[in-house]
């Protein structure tokens, strides 16, 4: 097999990594806003959505919530990454028939911080028998463009939300659509491990009963026993999911079929249920809400917002 010259090396690396320098250029995410007292958590509650402001209290009864972790791990084929601090925040539409409408924030449902892959580029893709891999795979030896970050996000509203297994064990909580953005300048900008159109679907589960705690507050978020709020807590369960399936890697690189199929092959994707899995420690939920929501119908959405927008300092 010809070997790649150093000076073709050089040359793909420089342009891979001109390409990643444009696309990795972006709008900055803005600023969560800092709450009030009980309503502190609850930073992307989307009280302003129609189907949240509509609700009226009683055929349709509206809810923050918010479940957090700040660290766990995410098997995905054979590759495994420590995961950092890990977001979900939505609105719930507790409806009278029993189910639930689930409302995603703007910016989406899950904010995750960004992870380091183990072994970077060498590590995701080589070794391989690529003939253009191979070169890439030497020129990043001992190289600052080794490094690679796995970032998960949200595509597309959670749904299946399940109030009362979230004090329970064992129960799927909630159906949480994602992809996995591999960022590195020889990656490009649209590097990912799945897709709007073909999500990881994870459906996260206490795997211990998690602790009970509940409080009253003011609209504004003072506490308050005889508040017209209440918040349930449910902290320090773990959780994991090991259900979910896992498509291929896409739109990696310049020679997308090329670097696609070596991430692929040495990640094990696709990679069927059963093979994977989420693990998210010490998760800290929060849910609130109008203590008597029927009394304020038919404007308990409007209320609520009002409520959370009194809070915001």
């Amino acid at each position: 097999m010809p070997r790649l010259s150093t000076r073709t090396r050089l040359a793909t690396v420089s342009a891979l990594t001109a390409l990643g320098a444009l696309a990795s250029l972006g709008t900055a995410t803005a600023a969560e806003p800092t709450l009030n007292g009980e309503w502190a958590p609850f930073t992307r509650c989307p009280v302003d959505h129609p189907a949240m402001l509509t609700a009226d209290g009683f055929d349709r009864t509206p809810q923050c919530v918010v479940s957090t972790s700040a660290r766990g791990s995410i098997k995905l084929g054979d590759t495994t990454v420590v995961t950092g601090r890990t977001s979900l925040q939505m609105g719930v539409v507790q409806n009278g028939d029993g189910t639930s409408t689930v409302v995603a924030p703007d910016s989406g449902a899950l904010v995750a911080e960004p992870a380091t892959v183990p072994g970077g580029l060498l590590g995701l893709m080589c070794p391989s028998d690529i003939f253009v891999i191979t070169g890439i795979c030497k020129s990043l030896e001992n190289s600052s463009l080794n490094k690679i970050t796995a970032t998960m996000e949200s595509v597309g509203a959670p749904y299946a939300f399940d109030q009362t297994a979230g004090a329970l064990t064992d129960l799927p909580i909630v159906a949480l659509p994602v992809r996995i953005h591999l960022e590195n300048p020889l990656l490009g900008s649209k590097c990912y491990i799945g897709t709007a159109a073909d999500p990881i679907v994870l459906r996260p589960e206490n795997r211990d009963y998690p602790a009970f705690g509940m409080s009253f507050f003011q609209g504004d978020g003072t506490p308050d026993p005889a508040g017209e709020m209440s918040r349930i807590d449910l902290t320090g369960a773990p959780q994991n999911d090991s259900t979910f399936a896992v498509p291929a890697a896409t739109g990696c690189g310049l020679n997308v079929g090329l670097i696609n199929a070596a991430v692929n092959a040495k990640t094990g994707l696709p990679s069927a249920a059963g093979h994977n899995s989420l693990t998210l420690e010490n998760t800290q939920t929060h849910l609130t809400g109008l203590n008597a929501p029927g009394t304020a119908a038919p404007d308990a959405g409007r209320i609520l917002a009002e409520n959370w927008h009194s809070a915001v300092g």
